[in-house]
């Protein structure tokens, strides 16, 4: 008997175990290191994290600089109209309200939020969307390319950038 299969049976104790069939190691291997192989992939994926925020309210400007080199700029319009929030996001995409009238809007506050998330927020009372350092970091890296379907959605419904 090999030390494997006299370990198991040593650990089942009286319990009688089936047969293995050749195959069974090979598949139940592969299964675990797919999951194992997933779970790594998860684990070892890098969040980037802000190493410095600041806010430039004259100019109605967030900079945010990230632990991998790069910074990006945010318009405080381009922060509320994409806040990750209920209210703007809605529950799934269907839900999602185009927010308009924005172009003057300011940040009035920044709460850090644990070491994951700041709240902004914004003159115009909105302040319950929580940007994680990965929603912000999403944002900088598709910022024109949002910043378009922005401009492309508000054109599509007839609404303006400016208030009124």
């Amino acid at each position: 008997m090999s030390k494997i299969k006299a370990g198991v049976e040593a650990l089942a104790g009286d319990v009688s175990l089936p047969p293995a069939k050749a195959s069974t190691p090979v598949s139940i291997f592969h299964s675990s290191f797919s999951i194992l192989h997933s779970l790594f992939s998860i684990m070892a994926t890098h969040i980037p994290i802000p190493t410095d925020i600041n806010l430039h309210q004259h100019s109605r400007l967030l900079d945010i600089a990230f632990d991998t080199g790069e910074q990006f700029q945010f318009t405080c319009e381009f922060l509320r109209v994409y806040s990750p929030s209920a209210e703007v996001r809605g529950h799934s995409p269907s839900q999602e309200v185009l927010q308009y009238g924005k172009a003057d809007v300011n940040i009035d506050n920044i709460e850090p939020i644990g070491n994951y998330a700041i709240r902004l927020t914004f003159d115009d009372g909105h302040d319950t969307g929580l940007y994680s350092w990965e929603w912000l970091y999403y944002l900088g890296k598709n910022q024109d390319k949002l910043w378009q379907e922005y401009l492309d959605k508000l054109e599509k419904a007839g609404k303006k950038r400016a208030p009124g």
